[in-house]
């Protein structure tokens, strides 16, 4: 007889607010490229603050050369993309200054980015901050939190991997 019955959920990442503003789930973000998970799954901030902060631990593995994106390896194994705004691309990286450079150590909070909130306005460029895992595994999902507003670097979610 079994008095406990065994989970066959396993909490593998605990995932980070990269700015203070309003939590959206993946599919709530206004590009269908991220809204319909083509590059993966994961979830959004749309910000009120212009300082950008790692969601995990981990090791810069690229910087695109318009820095409106960072790749990073996480200490799980977990490949994330932070890609800053929607359409950003197309200025070059003038709104954008990058605290970090590629093959750095990092740490959940460490710096990443300085956005121009006020010049991505001025252009009516939607600032939203996306983080999106590149390979999560099929027997994963991402859990997010219930609150609307995050504050930079609160929990917002988990990765959790069925067993």
């Amino acid at each position: 007889m079994k008095l406990f019955k065994k989970s066959n959920v396993s909490e593998k990442t605990t995932l980070f607010s990269p700015a203070s503003g309003r939590l959206m789930t993946i599919e709530e973000v206004n590009d269908p490229m991220f809204s319909q998970k083509m590059m993966g799954d994961g979830y959004a901030v749309y910000p009120d603050e212009e300082l950008i902060t790692s969601p995990v631990a981990g090791k810069i593995v690229s910087i695109f050369p318009t820095k409106h994106a960072i790749g990073i390896m996480s200490d799980n194994g977990d490949e994330v993309i932070l890609h800053i705004g929607i359409n950003t691309v197309d200025l070059n990286g003038k709104p954008f200054e990058i605290y970090v450079k590629e093959n750095q150590k990092i740490t959940k909070s460490t710096k990443l980015v300085k956005m121009n909130l006020t010049m991505l306005e001025e252009l009516n460029i939607d600032p939203t901050v996306i983080v999106v895992i590149t390979n999560l595994k099929d027997n994963a999902t991402i859990e997010l939190c219930e609150s609307e507003t995050v504050e930079n670097q609160s929990s917002v979610g988990v990765i959790k991997i069925n067993k």
